[in-house]
């Protein structure tokens, strides 16, 4: 490549970093300085592109570092700029070694600037020099943080109690952040719910994330009490905006469970994730659709991605919301076009998009069918109106029919991007009622590991409408989801563990799952500690239990000294259904009774009666006054 195109690409670099402009964020000293020093080497890279000749090879080192260090520098800067004051505050350290890092990476490269081999001026030469003699001296100095503002923020979140909160604290923290108008404070809200955005997987954010959020929260009630005036720029809107504002000032302060814990903004249609949070869905669905495959609160992995509303919430918030004489926020609206307005660049904006992977779907060409399925799945997956879009064009036919290809990959792509469609909810009548349940069915009985994954999850998804779990149930799908339970690797028993949880509502359903052999790999997933699958192994046994066939094919297992165990050193879900599958056990069997007895029940029973919930409470009475009936007539007899 030749000298002028990378010169260019640094150049082009280096004006992104100019085009940020002075740093107003908490880090602004450190902003300032690393990109004045960036700037300075303009010079060296404008002279390289006058040279007209290849990279020799033995240079493209420093070119490489030089390019590393400038975009990581980029990355930072912008991250800096754009941030959350309050993260850089908590994680002021951290920031300051990522500038230092930089800083290292620079004065590395600039270590190796290959002046012999080109013609560059004595004046560039000495500029440059400068430079990285100013990086080796910083190299290592990280500073330390504004040791009130840090003080502030940590007296801030030692007070749990809002009321005992230091407003004059919160002040100073609110004019030493710029954090005093609504307008400031919408901006941080932003840019925390950004980072909740980015920060994918990782668990080592999500403790200081919920502080922010604490502390936000506090700053906005403050801005509240206090009355104070919103900055807004003197235009032609500005009388609406200041009434806007004023009507914000004067309105009550919204209750914590009524706010979406990414925007934190009063809910105006909340949904429930798999592992039982509530969020706003447009919130949580950009959450999904940016990949990520965890709750954003509790960091778990989410079994599935289906969004059930929380109508009892959204009644309570509507109630509220009159109650205080508030408007209360409209949902989205449900039609195609409202949907579909959006400015997503993932999302699907013209019919001839759709029609044209229609076309290659039909086309009878396996290339092209399955390079349009793939992409179907990722449209489904990426953007929840593309689901409502894609389904309305007719795509669902032809993946189904896609089902039967004997191409592993193209029936990959279209089991999952049927599943991916099925999230939404009106989406899986559709899926039904054109038959999709059989095919998918010998999907997961003969379909590779992916696909039978899939299938089940496409499955459990389907479930989710109690009508559908005959249908499912009739299908032959319970034994192959009893393989795949047994056989699977991890994500695929969890898959199929997921599905059974739905399909085993319907009783019949839990006669085919104990017929199919259920219990074998139940009960090897109950003591396999490893297999992250333990408590959902009970849960779904508790499940079975009330089935009369469940009872005695459990009792069959002979599962008591487990279920004591569980009694003992489980978590509360699992106690408690542990003691709801005793129960079960132990009213048609007291030879199942007399060994829990033996076994010690009684004490961890007894605990429960008095910390477990109301539902652990009444299975431990029950199997308590079992026990005391039981001892009775053991001493009646004995004295008799």
């Amino acid at each position: 490549m030749l000298a002028e195109q990378v010169a260019q690409k640094l150049i082009d670099v280096l004006n992104e970093i100019t085009s940020l402009g002075d740093c107003k964020n908490v880090m602004r000293k450190e902003c300032a300085t690393l990109s004045r020093r960036v700037k300075l080497l303009s010079p060296l890279f404008e002279e390289l592109k006058e040279i007209g000749e290849s990279i020799p090879s033995d240079t493209i080192g420093f070119f490489d570092a030089i390019k590393a260090a400038l975009h990581s520098a980029k990355e930072l800067l912008n991250f800096v700029h754009d941030g959350s004051k309050l993260f850089l505050v908590l994680e002021r350290y951290e920031v300051a070694k990522q500038f230092d890092d930089i800083t290292a990476q620079l004065e590395q490269a600039l270590s190796i600037v290959p002046y012999g081999q080109f013609e560059i001026s004595d004046e560039v030469q000495e500029q440059v020099e400068l430079v990285h003699a100013q990086l080796k001296r910083a190299k290592g100095h990280v500073e330390g943080p504004d040791l009130e503002l840090y003080r502030d923020v940590s007296t801030i979140l030692s007070q749990k109690n809002d009321r005992n909160t230091d407003p004059k604290v919160l002040g100073r923290l609110a004019e030493k952040l710029q954090l005093k108008t609504f307008a400031d404070l919408k901006k941080e809200s932003h840019a925390l719910y950004t980072m909740v955005i980015g920060s994918g997987d990782n668990d080592d954010n999500s403790e200081c994330l919920d502080q922010i959020s604490a502390i936000l929260r506090k700053l906005k009630e403050f801005a509240l009490n206090e009355n104070l005036e919103i900055n807004e720029p003197n235009n032609e809107n500005s009388t609406s905006a200041a009434g806007a504002s004023l009507e914000k000032l004067n309105s009550p302060d919204i209750p914590d469970d009524f706010r979406c814990p990414i925007s934190l903004e009063l809910m105006k249609d909340p949904v429930i994730v798999a592992t039982g949070q509530t969020y706003e869905r447009s919130c949580i669905q950009k959450w999904l659709d940016a990949g990520h495959k965890t709750c954003p609160i509790t960091q778990q992995t989410l079994p599935h991605f289906v969004l059930i509303p929380n109508y009892a919430l959204r009644s309570l918030i509507i109630q509220w919301c009159e109650t205080h004489g508030i408007e209360m926020p409209r949902r989205s609206g449900s039609s195609t076009n409202e949907k579909m307005s959006g400015s997503s660049p993932e999302t699907l904006k013209d019919q001839a998009t759709v029609d044209a992977l229609l076309r290659k779907l039909s086309s009878g060409v396996i290339e092209e069918q399955r390079a349009a399925a793939g992409e179907l799945r990722l449209l489904a997956k990426r953007n929840g109106n593309n689901r409502i879009y894609i389904a309305e064009a007719g795509a669902i036919p032809p993946l189904i029919k896609l089902l039967a290809t004997q191409d592993q990959r193209t029936q990959e792509h279209a089991v999952t991007a049927l599943l991916n469609l099925s999230i939404h909810d009106g989406n899986k009548r559709a899926i039904v009622m054109a038959g999709a349940i059989p095919p998918i069915v010998e999907v997961l009985k003969s379909g590779s590991m992916e696909t039978r994954e899939n299938a089940a999850a496409t499955l459990f998804s389907l479930s989710f409408l109690n009508e559908h779990n005959i249908t499912i149930g009739k299908s032959g799908a319970i034994p192959a989801l009893v393989k795949l339970l047994r056989d699977g690797n991890q994500r695929g028993k969890k898959d199929a563990l997921n599905a059974f949880f739905h399909l085993c509502v319907y009783q019949g359903n839990k006669a085919r799952a104990l017929r199919a052999g259920i219990l074998t790999p139940l009960m090897d997933l109950l003591v396999d500690s490893n297999s992250g699958m333990v408590d959902e192994a009970l849960a779904l046994l508790a499940l079975l239990a009330t089935h009369q066939e469940g009872k005695i094919a459990i009792g069959n297992a002979r599962p008591i000294p487990i279920l004591v165990d569980f009694l003992r050193t489980g978590l509360p879900r699992s106690k408690e259904n542990a003691a709801a599958v005793l129960l079960a056990l132990c009213a048609y069997d007291p030879q199942h009774l007399d060994a829990a007895r033996r076994l010690g029940a009684y004490r961890p029973l007894t605990v429960l009666l008095h910390d477990g919930s109301d539902r652990a409470k009444r299975k431990a009475a029950a199997l308590l006054e079992c026990m005391n009936k039981q001892q009775e007539l053991l001493t009646t007899q004995a004295s008799s």
